[in-house]
């Protein structure tokens, strides 16, 4: 965990600067692709997500390093054939898994995240889940483990993997020629992340474009066909904790509803979005029919609000980064106690982007509890190893949290669940 710890201190930076880079590029091109509040939603999932990953808060059920030592017939080592055959295997292992996501139920829950965002940029690409909490990736692995590909080489392959489909969420780069055979392309990306119908479910690959014409999955970016993103039911928030499990929640009210005790069961193992018939009747839900006649989501906000949420963001960032730096000198409850203090600061904020007055009471008190520990029980967080002047700044910030809470959740006329809107 903390080797994935120090590969975010350098991956974090780097992301902020390639969005930057592209929102500075929209700008100067007039074809922005960035919008506000759903970019601080992008970036505070991807915060949520790392804080989870970071900390190890998942049960394994199968793990790699046991199929290995049952599985392998043959015994390889650490050169450079076996590096090309585990990132084959892993890449292989993801398109196999990402096709799970799509097409059943219950998983759907842990990648509707990832789809969720109703504009296609590098931020989302950072819409990452936290309710995958049983680790079951491994089953994927198999053919490496028959292999005896080192568990060594997948550990370290794994994030590396994982970092090298940032750069394909985007809608400023073209289609690439012959690359467009060979490797996971923007255009190609983009038809993923579509819900026009002839994209839904298509271009399953991470890296290399060739599973998806193995097996069925490719289509092409059409001319005649711009995509429309968003996922078909859409998630009306910005929240991620919210998204994340949101899902899941639907599933469990209709399992609840049904009358048919065979539907109660298999609902959850059903292709993505079926629902009982007698359910469905009672309870219809809204689904995005036509495309080009989407709704987005979004909430009113001033320039001074829009600081606010954004300040909190950045701090946000600050303290995660802070967090990894000191990873090694900090204990196990320390790093937990950390890491569920800042994922709650990003659902108290991102509940107040859509506007909610409960978000308003429970940043309040997310404020209060942060000065008690301050001033009482630094201890709990690690911050007695931090110098006196990073304590003043970290009180200063929740004594101003405080107040720009306070004044957002009850004296602002604007704030209300009438300011949430679409367009």
């Amino acid at each position: 965990m903390e080797t994935y710890a120090n590969a975010l201190l350098i991956a974090i930076p780097v992301f902020i600067v390639l969005m930057l880079i592209e929102l500075l590029y929209g700008y100067f091109k007039q074809n922005q692709t960035y919008t506000i509040l759903d970019t601080v939603a992008s970036i505070s999932s991807g915060l949520i997500n790392v804080l989870k990953d970071s900390l190890g808060l998942i049960v394994i059920l199968v793990s790699y390093p046991f199929l290995l030592s049952h599985l392998s017939v043959l015994t390889l080592e650490a050169t450079i054939p076996t590096f090309i055959i585990a990132f084959i295997s892993l890449d292989l292992a993801t398109y196999w898994n990402h096709r799970l996501s799509h097409k059943v139920n219950v998983f759907w829950n842990l990648h509707v995240i990832h789809h969720s965002s109703e504009e296609f940029n590098l931020a989302c690409a950072l819409r990452q889940p936290i309710s995958n909490i049983l680790g079951f990736f491994a089953i994927f692995l198999i053919p490496a483990a028959i292999l005896g590909v080192p568990n060594e080489l997948i550990q370290v392959l794994t994030p590396v993997h994982l970092f090298l489909q940032f750069w394909y969420h985007t809608k400023h780069i073209g289609k690439l020629g012959w690359l467009e055979y060979v490797l996971v392309t923007p255009s190609q990306h983009r038809v993923h992340h579509a819900i026009n119908e002839i994209y839904l479910d298509k271009n399953l690959s991470a890296i290399f474009s060739i599973w998806d014409r193995v097996f069925g999955t490719f289509q092409e970016e059409l001319e005649s066909v711009p995509p429309v993103y968003g996922v078909l039911k859409p998630v009306s928030t910005w929240n991620p904790v919210i998204i994340n499990f949101q899902h899941l929640y639907g599933i469990a009210k209709d399992a609840w509803r049904t009358k048919n005790w065979t539907d109660k069961f298999k609902i959850w193992f059903m292709p993505t979005g079926w629902r009982p018939d007698d359910v469905a009747l009672k309870h219809p839900i809204e689904i995005t029919k036509d495309p080009y006649a989407q709704v987005k989501y979004r909430t009113t906000y001033s320039n001074l609000f829009s600081g606010y949420f954004i300040g909190q963001m950045l701090f946000t960032v600050i303290g995660i980064l802070l967090l990894f730096y000191f990873f090694g000198e900090l204990t196990r409850i320390q790093l937990l106690c950390s890491g569920i203090f800042l994922s709650i600061g990003i659902f108290g904020y991102s509940g107040l982007m859509d506007r909610y007055r409960w978000a308003g009471i429970f940043e309040l008190g997310r404020a209060v509890l942060g000065l008690i520990v301050a001033f009482i029980f630094p201890e709990i967080l690690g911050l007695t190893i931090f110098p006196e002047s990073i304590l003043s700044i970290l009180t200063t910030y929740f004594v101003l949290s405080f107040a720009f809470t306070f004044y957002f959740a009850f004296l602002d006329k604007g704030f209300s669940l009438s300011a949430v809107q679409t367009s």
